[in-house]
C-alpha cells in the first residue's frame, strides 16, 4: 500500500492528488528507437534463418517418438531469460543485449503461430505468413512513432531522467570530455525551464559535481557503426555524384517493377490458354493456398496489387529519366510503401517466405529513394 501513503503524504505538505500523478507520466526511454532498430532485425533475422534452416535441413523433430520439443519453447525460454536480465541488471548494455534476444526469441515463438491458429496444428498455414509480417509492421510503426516523439521537445523532467541515465558514464569512468560538456549543455537547460525548485537544485548540484576537477575523463571512443558511416559518407560525397545516384536509382525502380509486373502479365497470358490456366488454379487448390472462393478473390487482388504496383515503379524511373524528379520520387514513395505495407501481405500469403527476398530488396529500393530526395531535392 506504499502508493496510498505517499499520496497522502504529498497532499498533506500541499501537493495535490492529481500534480502527484501527473509528475508520474511515462518517459521514452533514451536511445529506445535505436533498441527497437535491434529488436526488428534480430525478429526478422531469426523468422527467416528457422524457416531456412527447416527446409534445408527437412524439418528435423528435436524429441522421442511422443515428445516433440519444439522452437516455440526455446523463443519463450529465451524471452523470459531477457525478461529477467533486464529485470536484474541496472547496466545500460543490458538494454542492447536485451533487444537482441527479444527479437530472437519473439521471431522463434511468432514463426509457429500457424500451429496456434488451426485446429491441426498446421505450421505451414498460409495465413500464418501475412500474420508475422504484419506483426513485424506494426513494430515498425512503433518505431515511427518514437522517431517522432524524439523530435518534442524535452521538458525539464524528462532532461533530467536522460542525465540521470548518462551518469552511468561516471560511474563507469567512462565519460568522455564531450559526455561531459553535452552534460553541462544539459544540466544548464533544465536550470533554464525547470518549474521546480528541488529540480533546479537538484541540476545546479549535479553540474557542480560534474564541472569538478575530480571528474575522471577518457578519451572520446570512436564506435565501429560510427566510422563506417562517416567513411561511407565520405566516399558518397567523392564518388556518388547526383547523375550517377540518379542513374542507379532509375535502374532499380525499372528492375524492380519490371519484375513485379512479370508475374501478372504471365498469369494473364494464360487466359488464351484455358488449359494451362486450369492447371495453375489446380495447383494452388491442391497446395490448399486457394481454398475457397474468396481465395480465388484475393488471388485476383495480389494479381492487381503488383500489376499496378509494378506499372507505378516503370513509370516513376521514366519520370527520373526525363527529368520530372520530384514527380517520380513522389510516385516511387507511393509504389514502394504500399507495396511493403498492404500488397506484401497479401503476397506472403500465396508465395509465402520467398516474398522476404522481394520484401527486402523494396525495402532496400525506398531507402534509396529516401536518400537521393534528402540529398540532392531537399523536400
Amino acid at each position: 500500500m506504499l502508493f496510498p501513503k505517499l499520496v497522502f503524504n504529498r497532499v498533506k505538505t500541499g501537493m495535490s492528488k492529481k500534480n502527484l500523478l501527473k509528475n508520474r507520466g511515462l518517459i521514452r526511454r533514451k536511445h529506445a528507437e535505436n533498441y527497437l532498430v535491434i529488436t526488428l532485425l534480430s525478429f526478422a533475422a531469426s523468422v527467416s534463418l528457422t524457416r531456412l534452416f527447416l527446409q534445408l535441413t527437412g524439418y528435423p523433430k528435436i524429441g522421442n517418438g511422443e515428445l516433440h520439443i519444439a522452437h516455440v519453447l526455446w523463443g519463450g525460454l529465451i524471452l523470459f531469460a531477457t525478461c529477467l536480465l533486464i529485470l536484474i541488471c541496472a547496466n545500460r548494455w543490458v538494454y542492447l543485449l536485451g533487444s537482441l534476444f527479444t527479437g530472437i526469441g519473439v521471431g522463434l515463438f511468432i514463426d509457429e503461430v500457424g500451429k496456434f491458429i488451426t485446429q491441426n496444428n498446421d505450421y505451414f498455414y498460409p495465413i500464418a505468413a501475412p500474420i508475422i509480417y504484419s506483426f513485424f509492421l506494426l513494430t515498425v510503426l512503433l518505431f515511427i512513432i518514437l522517431k517522432k516523439m524524439d523530435k518534442r521537445e524535452a521538458n525539464a523532467r524528462k532532461l533530467l531522467y536522460y542525465i540521470l541515465d548518462d551518469l552511468e558514464e561516471v560511474l563507469d569512468h567512462d565519460l568522455s570530455l564531450e559526455e561531459k560538456e553535452s552534460l553541462l549543455n544539459r544540466l544548464d537547460l533544465v536550470m533554464k525551464k525547470s518549474p521546480h525548485e528541488d529540480l533546479y537544485k537538484l541540476a545546479e548540484s549535479l553540474k557542480k559535481f560534474i564541472s569538478s576537477e575530480h571528474t575522471y575523463l577518457v578519451e572520446e571512443d570512436v564506435h565501429l557503426w560510427e566510422t563506417l558511416f562517416n567513411r561511407c559518407k565520405k566516399f558518397e560525397d567523392k564518388f556518388i555524384t547526383k547523375t550517377k545516384f540518379k542513374s542507379i536509382l532509375i535502374f532499380c525502380l525499372m528492375a524492380l517493377g519490371i519484375w513485379m509486373v512479370f508475374s501478372p502479365v504471365v498469369i494473364i497470358s494464360m487466359l488464351n490458354n484455358p488449359g494451362e490456366f486450369s492447371r495453375m488454379l489446380s495447383g494452388l487448390m491442391e497446395n490448399h493456398i486457394v481454398r475457397s472462393p474468396m481465395g480465388l478473390t484475393w488471388f485476383q487482388a495480389k494479381i492487381g496489387f503488383e500489376g499496378s504496383l509494378g506499372v507505378m515503379l516503370i513509370i516513376s524511373s521514366i519520370l527520373l529519366l526525363i527529368r520530372k524528379d520530384r514527380y517520380g520520387i513522389i510516385l516511387a514513395y507511393m509504389g514502394l510503401i504500399v507495396s511493403l505495407t498492404v500488397a506484401d501481405l497479401i503476397v506472403f500469403y500465396f508465395n509465402q517466405f520467398s516474398t522476404i527476398i522481394i520484401a527486402i530488396i523494396q525495402f532496400i529500393v525506398l531507402m534509396f529513394t529516401a536518400r537521393y530526395r534528402n540529398r540532392f531535392l531537399k523536400f
